[in-house]
Order: structure tokens, then C-alpha cells, then sequence
């Protein structure tokens, strides 16, 4: 189990990238699964002409995602005043209002990454169709999982939702061609996850590209680089989320005059109107997740620095789940960029950014960055000298 011997042709030899365990998957059928023996995480699972699903989901996302640019995505109307809004032009209105920086998060977050993503799955599905290796395939597969966490298609769909619950009482509010399209972009691309196997994927590169094939020698890195690393990241996630929840995040303006809201405010707002479920998703998304994965990610990062012993199972699912539901935090800054784009009608109602808004996008940033600087395998390696040996 230990010896770098080159697998059989029914046997493949991996490691566990969370526990770092040597393991042999042998050859799987029809949604069989294979776990890691020691700390459980899903190395893989077999789906059948995963690969063709890929690829006619990922063309299919594409179009949409292309078709969800010319169109209106949203019409605001008020008193006969009417405002539309598409993605384009809600960039550039986040350009307008001096937050360029939340234009260009928004941009990559729902347009540039998913496409690119889309984009390298096509290449790669593609080549294993026609069963040729593709040039520099393992660096474009690579890329592909490097991206993965950062597209937020889903959030941002999610977030459009809310901001039509948010105005339902102050107008009328009209879904556009655009708002469909994208719409159907997040179901094709999340198809596309659905089929996506890291395990499977690596194995067929492997197969096209390299007649031999030998368990490459790793090791986890530096103790001290690691926690040093994560710690870096919390600190200035934390020091953020003091303007983030302080200052405010939306600056509404009604017959000339403002009224800052702040995260809280706009969770109490829409607690008092009767949209609980809303108020709670907020609060959830907004406030609790963001404290939670920084307690829980300082609490890793200590234990791994303190080097316990116990508890491995559960400190890796609950890293597990900090790391899937953090990135919902972007829920409310996509809320504003939102309301910002569609609500511009002058003195009469207009909405802007606030600071926190700018600060809250860092602090997700962040904690996102020290989970993923966060090592896994550093839970179950013991390592008393920080010398880069194994127990």
C-alpha cells in the first residue's frame, strides 16, 4: 500500500487529496462510488458517458450564457417611469457610482470564470471523445479546478430572486429574456458539476497521455508556511468585517433624501415587511456563515499549529462544509449591485453602493483565500519536527 508500483489495469493507485492516504480504486460501474478508508471523502464516482453529458451541457450552458448578454434582464417601473437593466449595463453602473472593483467581482464572478470553466471542460471533453490526449491537457484541467470555487452563476441568480422580493412592494418588476437565459446557464452548468470527477477526469488523461504511469511522491507542505499563510488571510478578513457590518452596505435615496442601510438593518427590513424566509437567508448568508467560518477556520488552523491528535473525522467535515457554503456570503453584494442597476430614477428612488459593500466583497474574498491555503492532509499527518516526512 505504501510502495509507488504503477498500477494494474483494473487497480488505479491514488492519493486521498484530504488525508493523503495511499489508496487502490479498483474499477467501478454505473454509479459505484469509491471512499477514502480513513477519513471518507469521495474519491470518485462512476457515471456512464459522463464525458458526452459534459460536453452537450457545457455547449448548451454556453449559449445560454452568450444569449444572456444583448437581452433585458430585468424592467423596474415606477409612477410611468421605467428602468431596464442588463448585465452589461449593470457593470458599468457599478463603474459610474465609483466602485469599479465591485464591477470587476461581479464580472469574473458570474461572466468571465463560468466561461472559462465552460470553455476548458469543451477542450477537454472534446479530445477524450475522440480519444486523443489534448495538448497541455493536465494544465487546462488544472485551471478547471482552480476555477471551480469562484464561479458563483447560482449566487448570483439566487441574489436577482431576493432583489425582486426586496422591491415587489415599491413597483412593478418584470423578468427579461436575459434573466431566462441565465437562468438556464446555471441549470446547464450545474449539470455539468453534477458529471465532473476530478478521479475520473486524471484517469483518462493519464490513459491517453502516458503509457506508464507512477504514483507521484508528495508530500504536505510546511506546517508553519501553511498556518502562517491561513492566518494571514483571517487577520485581514477579520480586521474587514468590522466596516463590513458597521458601516452601511446600500445607500437608498427617496425624494431627496438618504437612508443608509447596513447587513442588519436590511435583515431587520425585511423581517418586519414578513419576508422571513428572506430576513433568514440574509442573516444566514450574510452574518452567520461569515463569523462561523472564521471561528471555525481559526479553530483548524490553531489545532494544525498545536498539531492535536484527535478528532480528525470531524474537524475534516466540519472543513468540509466551512469550505461549500462559504462563498454564499456574496449573496447580499450581488443583492446591491442588483438594486443598484435598477434602481436609478433620480431624486424621485435611486439606490447606491455603500463602503460596506466594497469591505463585505473582501472579506468573502478572504475567507475563501484562507480555506483554501487551509491543508486538509496537514489533520492527519503528524509532523513533531516540520521536516516534510510522513508518520
Amino acid at each position: 500500500m505504501n510502495d509507488d508500483t504503477a498500477e494494474s489495469p483494473d487497480l488505479i493507485r491514488t492519493r486521498c487529496p484530504e488525508c493523503h492516504l495511499v489508496v487502490s480504486v479498483m474499477e467501478l460501474t454505473h454509479r459505484q462510488r469509491a471512499l477514502c478508508p480513513r477519513c471518507g471523502y469521495q474519491l470518485t464516482l462512476k457515471r456512464y458517458h459522463a464525458n458526452d453529458k459534459i460536453l452537450a451541457f457545457s455547449l448548451a450552458a454556453l449559449c445560454f450564457l452568450l444569449a444572456s448578454v444583448p437581452f433585458e434582464f430585468m424592467i423596474f417601473s415606477v409612477q410611468g417611469q421605467f428602468q431596464r437593466m442588463n448585465i452589461p449595463l449593470s457593470i458599468s453602473t457599478l463603474v459610474e457610482q465609483e466602485y469599479p472593483i465591485l464591477a470587476v467581482i461581479q464580472l469574473l464572478a458570474i461572466y468571465v470564470i463560468p466561461a472559462c470553466i465552460l470553455l476548458c471542460m469543451i477542450y477537454l471533453c472534446y479530445f477524450l471523445r475522440v480519444n486523443k490526449y489534448p495538448p497541455h491537457g493536465g494544465w487546462v484541467k488544472r485551471i478547471l479546478f482552480i476555477l471551480l470555487p469562484w464561479s458563483m452563476a447560482e449566487i448570483f441568480l439566487v441574489g436577482a430572486l431576493i432583489s425582486l422580493i426586496k422591491i415587489r412592494d415599491l413597483a412593478d418588476i418584470e423578468l427579461g429574456l436575459s434573466f431566462y437565459a441565465y437562468l438556464l446557464f446555471t441549470l446547464c452548468l450545474l449539470s455539468c458539476l453534477v458529471y465532473l470527477d476530478d478521479f475520473q477526469l486524471s484517469t483518462k488523461l493519464r490513459q491517453l497521455g502516458e503509457k506508464r504511469w507512477r504514483l507521484a511522491k508528495t508530500s504536505p507542505p510546511s506546517v508553519h508556511k501553511v498556518t502562517q499563510r491561513t492566518w494571514a488571510f483571517l487577520l485581514a478578513a477579520l480586521i474587514l468585517y468590522i466596516p463590513a457590518n458597521t458601516l452601511p452596505i446600500m445607500q437608498t435615496r427617496v425624494m431627496g433624501q438618504e437612508q443608509p442601510s447596513t447587513i442588519l438593518g436590511g435583515v431587520v427590513s425585511l423581517w418586519q415587511d414578513g419576508s422571513y424566509p428572506v430576513a433568514l437567508v440574509i442573516f444566514v448568508a450574510s452574518l452567520a456563515v461569515p463569523v462561523g467560518k472564521l471561528l471555525v477556520l481559526c479553530w483548524l488552523n490553531y489545532s494544525i499549529q498545536k498539531q492535536a491528535t484527535g478528532g480528525q473525522h470531524w474537524r475534516t467535515r466540519l472543513y468540509r462544509i466551512t469550505d461549500f457554503i462559504g462563498r454564499w456570503s456574496m449573496i447580499d453584494v450581488f443583492v446591491v449591485a442588483i438594486l443598484v442597476s435598477l434602481i436609478q430614477l433620480g431624486n424621485t428612488l435611486s439606490v447606491y453602493p455603500g463602503p460596506a459593500a466594497l469591505a463585505f466583497s473582501a472579506v468573502v474574498i478572504l475567507t475563501m483565500l484562507a480555506a483554501n491555503s487551509f491543508d486538509t492532509r496537514l489533520i492527519w499527518i503528524r509532523r513533531p519536527d516540520d521536516n516534510n516526512t510522513e508518520e
